[in-house]
Parts: structure tokens; sequence; C-alpha cells
């Protein structure tokens, strides 16, 4: 009998991509790179398809992260957390008692 299948699409350990659609993701960013640092007009504008660094850069580069799941380096992952002091934890104080006025009859 099969087990059932978990309720989330997202799995605990990652999954590295495909190595040949890894490859030819990355040789078309190095590419794009080259071009758009070679060759000037590369660096412009297309009637037909808009900013050419775009499209030879940018678009290989987002899909060679997506790829990967949209995952962060590892040296950015937690950049900017504050480390957790350890210490007791905090304990609220307690307040005084209220003095009660005696209440006139």
């Amino acid at each position: 009998m099969t087990k059932p299948l978990a309720s989330s699409s997202r799995r605990s350990t990652p999954e590295a991509p495909d190595p040949r659609v890894l490859r030819c993701v990355r040789q078309a960013a190095l590419a794009g790179l080259a071009l758009v640092l070679v060759w000037p007009a590369a660096r412009g504008h297309s009637t037909w398809i808009g900013w050419m660094p775009l499209w030879l850069l940018g678009m290989p580069l987002s899909a060679w992260w997506a790829l990967y799941r949209f995952r962060l380096p590892a040296a950015w992952r937690n950049r900017h957390a504050k480390p957790r002091k350890r210490g007791p934890q905090a304990t609220r104080g307690r307040r005084p008692a209220r003095r009660r006025l005696p209440q006139a009859a």
C-alpha cells in the first residue's frame, strides 16, 4: 500500500535542480553578461523586445535563482537577525496594592 502524500507541496529537504537545465541557464546568463559587457549595442533598447540587458542578463539570472526555489545565499540568510539574549525569561513586575479608602455609608 502506498503512503498518502503530504498536504503541503513544500518538502523539508531542498532539492537540487536538474543539472542539464542548470547548465543551460548558467551558460545563457554568462553569454548575456559577456554580450552586455563587450557589445555596446547590447546595452541599449530594442523596439521589438525592449531593454536588452533585461533579456540578456536579468531574465537568465532570475531563472537561475528560480531553479533554486528563490532561496537566498547562505551569507545573506541571517544577515540582519539580531542575536537572541541568553538569560532568564522576563517576568511581569507586581504592582503595589492600592489602598482603599473607607467608604461612608
